[in-house]
């Protein structure tokens, strides 16, 4: 019975277009597809740059820019496991073939660059702040020690004129 369907279907893709049908692939979560980057999370910390092993991730904080060259990467999760601020991700779907290699740049926005600015604003605050509550507390504990040697010497001083001077023998 099989045999009779078969030669059924040959027959058919001999004079027509074969019996088959496009499916759509849909990927399981965990696909390694491609880097994506949530500029408005990265701080251009640049560890995704030195973890890259084929050193496909570049980084210009002077220009507030995160690069990518799709074609030297090889989808290792090494930059998206080693972000600390977890602004790379995989994507589920694979890149889009082309004809030339190309390198996908992205800049951060004006808001983004406008909080870290603030944030490190207020990190160099508690800075100088944490700073000078340090340097007031040796300084109370210098005079707090000073007084006490300060007394200290003052006592032998003190008392040294109320002790009799020994008397020299005479010769």
């Amino acid at each position: 019975m099989s045999i009779v369907s078969f030669k059924n279907t040959i027959l058919h893709n001999l004079v027509s277009k074969p019996k088959t049908r496009k499916v759509e692939k849909e990927f399981p979560v965990g696909t390694r597809g491609h880097v994506e980057n949530d500029m408005d999370l990265c701080v251009l910390c640049g560890l995704c740059s030195i973890k890259c092993p084929t050193h496909a991730i570049s980084i210009d904080k002077a220009e507030k820019t995160w690069s990518i060259n799709p074609m030297s990467c090889i989808q290792c999760r090494c930059c998206v496991d080693n972000c600390p601020k977890k602004s790379l991700s995989m994507g589920v779907r694979f890149q889009e073939p082309g004809t030339e290699k190309i390198t996908k740049t992205f800049k951060q926005s004006e808001k983004a660059i406008a909080a870290q600015e603030a944030l490190m604003k207020a990190a160099k605050e508690r800075a100088a702040a944490a700073a000078a509550a340090k340097a007031a507390q040796a300084a109370a504990a210098g005079n707090a020690q000073a007084a006490p040697a300060a007394n200290a010497q003052a006592a032998p001083a003190a008392s040294a004129p109320a002790q009799k001077p020994a008397e020299e023998p005479k010769a």
